[in-house]
């Protein structure tokens, strides 16, 4: 059977229109949540958007924290307590359910306390690398000690030839060594482990 991408594109709005259409039928919008999140998101926030955040006794009765993201304020109140800035009296609270009834604009409406969302943070960074004292060589990473000897603080013109030659003949031992391994794995031999130069 041959992929036919013309098909596809002449079958997609169909479809895709049916299933908006349903959804339409059903009073829901396309770009909803699932049906199995909607009520627990009704439950949380009210038309006008409060939310139960939580509750604290402090010894002379219970206190509820209602709290309205589209201001970014919340309020503390106690059963049968008018708050004026919300317009809200809360008036029963189910401690089985972790719900809290309220009468908010002539309205009674039962708010379930908002469970909080823990959001990994990913892997902890890791310590940056010790800094090395003052005056004293950066640290070297694979590299010959031929090399890293040959490296002083105010270099002469002849220290720098000895470095450049340390290089040089660094680079050519490198060199023998990937031509060795590569003749070893056309030969179908495991190579050999490269021996680090030891200081002289």
């Amino acid at each position: 059977m041959r992929f036919r991408p013309a098909l596809i594109l002449r079958l997609l709005p169909p479809v895709s229109a049916a299933i908006s259409g349903d959804l339409i039928a059903q009073g829901r919008s396309p770009f909803s949540p699932p049906a199995a999140a909607a009520p627990a998101a009704a439950a949380a926030a009210t038309p006008d958007g409060l939310e139960f955040r939580g509750n604290i006794d402090l010894g002379d009765g219970v206190q509820f924290r209602l709290f309205d993201p589209a201001k970014k304020n919340g309020v503390w109140l106690r059963l049968n307590q008018r708050n004026e800035e919300f317009d809200v009296v809360a008036r029963r609270y189910d401690e089985e359910q972790k719900a809290l009834t309220i009468e908010h604009r002539g309205r009674s409406i039962t708010l379930s306390m908002r469970v909080a969302k823990v959001v990994s943070g990913g892997a902890p960074a890791q310590p940056p690398p010790p800094v090395p004292a003052p005056g004293a060589p950066p640290p070297a990473v694979n590299v010959a000690p031929a090399v890293t000897q040959t490296v002083v603080v105010n270099p002469t013109p002849a220290d720098e030839q000895r470095r450049l030659e340390a290089v040089a003949a660094e680079v050519a031992r490198r060199r023998a060594l990937r031509e060795q391994a590569a003749q070893q794995v056309n030969q179908g031999v495991a190579p050999t482990p490269p021996a680090t130069p030891q200081a002289r």
